[in-house]
C-alpha cells in the first residue's frame, strides 16, 4: 500500500513535466509556423515522442493551442496583479513593463518557458475560441485597471483605448526586442515607460495632425486584384498565413476558386503582393507627411493619424506585423527587413523633431518601434473600443502616446483635421 501511494506523486510529477515540455515545444512551433502551420506530429517530434503520446495529453491540436494561450494569459494576469499593487498609475505602468521584459529575458535565456503570440487566436474554432477570448477579455479588463484613478478622470472609451495601446506596444515588443542584448531589456523598458508617461511632445508642440492629400488607390468595390488583396489581408490578420486558404479568401468575396486563379497565379504571390500593398501605403503616407510637415513632430503626427485612419477606412486594413512569422523562409527574411526599415522612418521623424525642438530628447529607435506597434494594432481598435471611428481614432488612441498616456483630457472629439485625414485615406 505504501509503495502504491509513493508511486502516485512520482507518476504525477512525470506527467506534469512531460505536459509542460509539450507546451513549451508547441509554443515555439506555434510562434514560428502559426496555428494552421503546426501539427501534433511536429510537436511530438520536437519532444522526442510519437504523435499518439502527445494525444494522450491533448487529443487535438486546438486543445493544445488553447492550453498554450491560457498558460501565457496566466503569466500576464500575474504580472498585472503585481503591477496593480503599486500606488500610482505611473508606477504601475513602469512595473508592468519591467516585469514583462524580465519575463522575456528569462524566456530568451531558457530559464522560463516562452510566451505564446496571441495573433492567431482568432483562428481557433468553437468552443476553444470562446474560452480563450473570455480569458483574454478578463485580462484586458484587469490591465485597464492601471488607468483607473480618482486623479485620472478618463472615460471608459479612453481607458479602453489606452489599455489597447499598452497591450499593443507590449505584444509588438516581441518583434523587435531581439535587436538588444537580454541584459539591456530593462533599460529598454525604462525608455518605453518614459515615452509612454511623458509623451513625445516638445514644450511648444500641440497635437493637431496635418491634412494629407487624398491617396490614389485602386477601388475594391468589384471583383478585382485589389479586392483579393484586401480579402487576403483581412484573413491573414485573423488566421495567419496558412489559415488564409484560397477557399476562404474566395468565400469572403463570394467567388469560386476558379475566379481566384483568374486574378491570381497562386496564393504565395498573392500574399507577397499583400505585403507590397501594405508597404506601398505606409511609404505613401510617410512621404506625404514628410512633405507636408514643417517639423519632425508635424510629420510624425500626420503620418500616424493618416495610417490609423486608413486602417479603419473602407480601403484598409494593413497587414499585421505578426503575419510575417509564418511565411516561407525566403519571403520572411526580406519582408522583415522592409518592415524594420519602414519602422525606422518613424525614428527619422523623431530625430528631426529633436533637432528642431518639436520633440523632446528621447530614444528615437524605441519611439519608432512604439509608433509602429501602435499603428500596426490599430486595425483591432473597433473590437476593443466600441463606437470608435476613423474620425475619433487618432485622438483616442494615438494622442496619448504623443502627449502622455496619463494626460487627463476631456472626451476626445473629432477635429476637422482628423476627419479630413480619414476621408483622404479612404480615397
Amino acid at each position: 500500500m505504501k509503495a502504491s501511494s509513493d508511486a502516485l506523486p512520482r507518476q504525477t510529477k512525470r506527467y506534469e513535466q512531460k505536459r509542460q515540455a509539450i507546451l513549451d515545444a508547441a509554443v515555439r512551433l506555434f510562434n514560428q509556423k502559426g496555428l494552421k502551420g503546426t501539427t501534433l506530429a511536429d510537436v511530438a517530434q520536437n519532444v522526442g515522442l510519437v504523435t499518439n503520446s502527445v494525444t494522450y495529453y491533448y487529443r487535438k491540436k486546438e486543445e493544445l493551442a488553447t492550453a498554450c494561450l491560457l498558460r501565457s494569459l496566466t503569466v500576464l494576469e500575474e504580472l498585472i496583479a503585481a503591477s496593480l499593487r503599486a500606488e500610482t498609475p505611473e508606477a504601475r505602468l513602469r512595473m508592468i513593463l519591467q516585469l514583462y521584459v524580465e519575463r522575456l529575458a528569462e524566456s530568451a535565456s531558457g530559464d522560463q518557458p516562452p510566451l505564446m503570440s496571441f495573433s492567431d487566436m482568432r483562428g481557433l474554432t468553437s468552443p476553444h475560441v470562446e474560452l480563450v477570448f473570455s480569458t483574454y477579455n478578463q485580462m484586458f479588463r484587469h490591465l485597464r485597471g492601471l488607468f483607473e484613478s480618482d486623479a485620472l478622470p478618463l472615460s471608459r472609451a479612453q481607458r479602453n483605448a489606452r489599455a489597447h495601446l499598452l497591450l499593443s506596444v507590449m505584444h509588438g515588443m516581441r518583434h523587435w526586442l531581439d535587436h538588444y542584448e537580454p541584459e539591456d531589456y530593462g533599460r529598454v523598458a525604462e525608455r518605453m515607460s518614459d515615452i509612454l508617461i511623458n509623451g513625445l511632445a516638445g514644450q511648444q508642440s500641440i497635437w493637431q495632425p496635418a491634412i494629407l492629400p487624398p491617396m490614389a488607390w485602386p477601388s475594391a468595390d468589384e471583383i478585382s486584384p485589389e479586392a483579393f488583396l484586401r480579402s487576403a489581408t483581412s484573413l491573414i490578420n485573423e488566421q495567419g498565413y496558412r489559415g488564409a486558404s484560397v477557399e476562404k479568401i474566395s468565400a469572403r468575396l463570394n467567388v469560386t476558386k476558379g475566379s481566384f486563379y483568374h486574378h491570381n497565379d497562386n496564393k504565395d504571390d498573392l500574399v507577397a503582393n499583400c505585403f507590397e500593398r501594405t508597404f506601398a501605403v505606409v511609404r505613401q503616407v510617410q512621404r506625404a507627411a514628410e512633405v507636408s510637415g514643417q517639423t519632425g513632430w508635424d510629420r510624425l503626427c500626420a503620418a500616424v493619424s493618416g495610417l490609423i485612419a486608413y486602417q479603419l477606412s473602407d480601403q484598409g486594413p494593413l497587414l499585421r506585423i505578426s503575419a510575417f512569422s509564418a511565411l516561407p523562409e525566403g519571403l520572411r527574411r526580406e519582408t522583415k527587413r522592409t518592415m524594420d526599415r519602414l519602422a525606422q522612418r518613424f525614428g527619422g521623424f523623431a530625430v528631426d523633431g529633436m533637432v528642431d525642438g518639436s520633440i523632446r530628447p528621447l530614444d528615437p529607435s524605441v519611439a519608432a518601434h512604439l509608433v509602429d506597434s501602435m499603428v500596426n494594432a490599430s486595425v483591432e481598435l473597433e473590437w476593443w473600443v466600441p463606437g470608435i471611428t476613423p474620425e475619433t481614432a487618432a485622438d483616442l488612441y494615438a494622442k496619448p502616446l504623443f502627449v502622455g498616456i496619463f494626460a487627463p483630457e476631456a472626451e476626445a472629439q473629432p477635429s476637422t483635421n482628423v476627419r479630413r485625414a480619414a476621408t483622404s485615406a479612404s480615397g
